[in-house]
């Protein structure tokens, strides 16, 4: 059973979306997920749109073809749909279960001049809204983790692709076990960013599996992390000093939860990677 309800995810990116934007970095280019400096990566933009240009190049067609068509399954405020359509040419429809997200995502495309190319509107990726068209790839960025059922995720996934089609998550996974103290630095993290679904990457990869996808690779993306920056070590220092104070039950509650992920990512308890699976160009 989640642990935590559609609805208190809903409420969770309804209360925090607007400190995200405005104080995370990520914020001005529409990106509320993480930035990979990757070898080649030489901006902050480049870095905080990392995983779409991965994604774009995966998937790339050659000129004269018509455009793609995507299915951000957790769109945030629309960054990575904007972008794919910006610098690639992928036509994009989002899904995300704040109307606070939509709101703003739906001013940001208009802004970009890309309400032809894109849409984004309130919907559950576990339960995929019927008027939604068969897509060429579907996928998550750090959006996998915070559903309440893995399994209703992949079979929605592959309902919504085109045989052939690629799906993409990238999010974090359980690393290497650390006993007590990383179980007690885990459950701090899901506890205060709302996490229903943090699994080793086998476990994800064998439920794809059974859904009826066929792996093609995962990227371990955890040593391009931005990991222990000024900011993240004055908020750990915040944590130590007033960790007596009931946080969990604050709205201060995801700075506990994000203190304990930059512990977690630099022992190893807890992965980066983007996972990629396709469906079957011809189904059985």
């Amino acid at each position: 059973m989640a642990r935590f309800s559609t609805a208190a995810v809903r409420d969770f990116y309804d209360r925090q979306t607007t400190g995200f934007v405005t104080l995370g970095q990520g914020g001005g280019s529409g990106a509320i997920h993480r930035a990979v400096w990757a070898p080649g990566v030489v901006t902050r933009d480049q870095a905080f749109h990392h995983v779409e240009d991965v994604i774009a190049s995966r998937i790339a067609r050659g000129s004269g073809a018509p455009p793609l068509l995507a299915l951000d399954l957790g769109c945030g405020i629309g960054g990575s749909l904007i972008h794919l359509a910006s610098r690639h040419g992928v036509r994009g429809i989002g899904l995300t279960l704040s109307p606070v997200q939509a709101s703003i995502a739906t001013q940001r495309i208009a802004t970009a001049g890309l309400t032809a190319m894109v849409t984004c509107r309130e919907g559950d990726y576990t339960a995929i809204p019927t008027d939604v068209p068969s897509v060429d790839i579907a996928f998550a960025i750090e959006s996998f983790v915070h559903g309440p059922s893995p399994a209703r995720f992949f079979s929605e996934a592959f309902r919504a692709l085109r045989p052939g089609g690629s799906l993409f998550v990238c999010d974090d996974v359980r690393g290497d076990a650390g006993g007590a103290n990383a179980e007690r630095c885990i459950e701090q993290f899901m506890r205060g960013w709302h996490i229903n679904t943090l699994l080793d990457a086998s476990s994800i990869d064998r439920l794809a599996v059974d859904a009826g996808f066929t792996p093609v690779d995962t990227i371990d993306l955890t040593a391009w992390l931005e990991l222990g920056r000024p900011r993240d070590r004055a908020l750990a220092a915040f944590v130590r000093a007033f960790g007596w104070l009931p946080l969990r039950r604050t709205r201060f509650a995801h700075i506990v939860g994000g203190t304990a992920l930059q512990t977690c990512l630099r022992r190893g308890w807890i992965r980066y990677v983007l996972m990629h699976w396709r469906k079957p160009a011809t189904l059985r």
